[in-house]
């Protein structure tokens, strides 16, 4: 990271004098080629530090990020996170030490984590919507030992401290808003840090980042990635976006999420870009902010691009420059509407797990596949092998072209395991392939395609949700005897789930008893939306619970099942 020893200053621009400000950096600047881009800067060592640095040394006046309304440049956010460095040093975080952060999108998410890697200590995002329980699993199994938060999620966070056994001492508490007695405040740890120099001592290979992403085993499992790893995510993206350096690319995606991260925040650093970040995604402003901050790129997800096409046309600004929407699940409706009513010329869509970042997506200007994964992912540089593929029977051999199989995967971004379960790492990988548990086919022209998950997950709301997770808290009510969760197909092409439950004899029990049970233990977008009673449900031989089987009644349960859906 570069140093600035300047005071941090914050200036509003609107969009007319932001785009100036990036013109200026090379007015007569065309469409570069990905390799190009990277090539405009001096090589790096595929640390954070070093990659920003080369990004910001000529030009630390451009805009970097754009916050409701506030624009922070390239030399203002160096010079704030080398503070913060210096504060959390101060503090006592060292390197290895995990920091937690669960709090809506803000700026903190972004200094917190280049300040991290500058410590060469680990960025451990958590999503702002768990509950006690689920926090303070993630709290205690990455063995934080502070947790910065927001006013609306300090009551969770500091409950779920106290249900922590393994750590001494309690982690500590920095509030990204508001002020509390037991919390620092986050604005005000930065601002009276010294901006002094750190060792120079960080390592590529340093674990960077700790992902919570859900497994079939219930419980949530820590993705570890590098700070490699980290960057040639973010170089990887411009391969599939076509970043430019004078792009804004806007961000309505969790901070917490792979997407925003390894995507979006990755490559407008790689790019030497601009990011919009916004608070949440908000259907009704999504236009406004486009127009008003000149957005040229935004990456969503399916219900996300879903609702926009549905959204009153009152709420379009005609006349914007978004010329690229990145995602996934776009459908034949979505699709139309954003290239003939939105006018937006380039729909890019691809496939990339927590564990395997960057791997898939359709080729820039390449013919559009309905529904398609894409291709093998590329890497700007052609000489930089990219992904490897391949689809599989259950004996381990190679399906024929066109068939159904289970995929396996090779990248250069390929997760260094999961934090503290060396069972769960060795059984993700076979002979150094990772285990994606996706059922996939490729056409001939080299095209993969989804088929469905092995593994027992549930899609919803852009979020892998644990079907096992949500049956362990259903069997824990009392008036529960068994249990299954479901995934049922929803309106805006994603998935809601269905809770079909056995109750104990002569138990009271109502679908909204399980309703509030749910909603007091799991995150809003876990709680089932649908509940069906049933006397019993199939077994295998070995006493499991029989899904396939539950699966292929899908919709006869449905008919019969509650919709406890308490909101659009």
């Amino acid at each position: 990271m570069i140093m600035h020893r300047h005071t941090v200053q914050f200036c509003n621009i609107k969009a007319a004098a932001v785009a100036a400000l990036n013109s200026a950096v090379n007015p007569s600047m065309n469409h570069l080629a990905p390799f190009e881009v990277l090539s405009r800067y001096a090589p790096h060592q595929h640390t954070l530090a070093s990659l920003f640095e080369t990004r910001a040394r000529d030009y630390p006046a451009r805009p970097f990020l754009i916050f409701n309304g506030t624009t922070w440049s390239w030399g203002e956010f160096a010079a704030a996170a080398n503070r913060l460095a210096c504060a959390l040093s101060a503090r006592g975080v060292h390197p290895g030490d995990r920091v937690a952060i669960m709090a809506g999108n803000s700026p903190a998410h972004l200094l917190l984590m280049f300040a991290l890697a500058r410590l060469r200590a680990i960025f451990v995002p958590v999503n702002p919507e768990f509950g006690v329980s689920e926090a303070g699993y993630v709290f205690n199994h990455a063995g934080v030992s502070a947790v910065i938060c927001s006013d609306d999620t300090l009551g969770v966070v500091r409950q779920a401290i106290q249900t922590i056994q393994t750590i001494t001492p309690r982690p500590w508490l920095a509030l990204t808003s508001g002020n509390a007695p037991d919390a620092v405040d986050f604005d005000a740890l930065w601002r009276g840090a010294p901006n002094t120099a750190l060792p120079e001592d960080t390592s590529a290979d340093d674990t960077f980042i700790i992902l919570y992403t859900s497994g079939t085993t219930g419980f949530p499992k820590g993705v570890m990635h590098s700070q490699k790893n980290f960057v040639l995510a973010g170089e990887r993206h411009i391969e599939r976006v076509h970043l430019q350096p004078n792009d804004r690319a806007l961000c309505v995606l969790p901070m917490f999420h792979n997407n925003a991260l390894f995507n979006i925040t990755a490559s407008t650093v790689a790019a030497g870009a601009c990011m919009v970040l916004a608070p949440r995604f908000s259907a009704s402003q999504f236009w406004r902010t486009v127009a008003d901050e000149g957005v040229t790129q935004v990456n969503v997800m399916a219900a996300v691009s879903t609702i926009l096409a549905r959204r009153p046309r009152s709420e379009y600004v005609p006349g914007h420059h978004l010329r690229v929407v990145n995602g996934s699940g776009f459908t034949q409706e979505t699709l139309d509407v954003f290239k003939n009513e939105f006018h937006v010329p380039t729909i890019i869509e691809g496939l990339g797990m927590t564990e395997i970042p960057g791997a898939f997506s359709i080729p820039f200007g390449s013919p559009y596949k309905l529904a398609c994964m894409g291709k093998l992912g590329r890497h700007p540089d052609p000489a930089r092998p990219w992904t490897e593929a391949r689809i599989v029977n259950d004996e381990g051999r190679e399906v024929p072209e066109g068939e159904t199989g289970e995929m396996l995967v090779r990248i250069p971004t390929m997760m260094q395991g999961y934090w503290r379960d060396a069972e769960q790492t060795a059984a993700a990988f076979r002979d150094g392939w990772f285990i994606t548990g996706d059922l996939v086919r490729r056409d001939a022209e080299g095209y993969y395609f989804h088929v469905g998950r092995k593994k027992d997950i549930i899609r919803r709301r852009g979020e892998n949700i644990s079907a096992a997770e949500v049956e362990r808290v259903l069997c824990e009510h009392p008036a529960v005897a068994e249990a299954a969760a479901l995934p049922v197909a929803d309106d805006i092409g994603e998935e809601e789930i269905m809770a079909v439950c056995v109750a104990q004899p002569d138990a009271p029990l109502t679908a909204s008893d399980l309703h509030g049970w749910c909603a007091a233990r799991l995150a809003k977008f876990k709680v089932p939306r649908y509940v069906v009673f049933v006397e019993h449900l199939p077994h295998t031989p070995t006493h499991k619970v029989a899904k396939h089987a539950l699966k292929q009644d899908t919709a006869a349960l449905r008919k019969k099942a509650v919709d406890l859906q308490t909101e659009p």
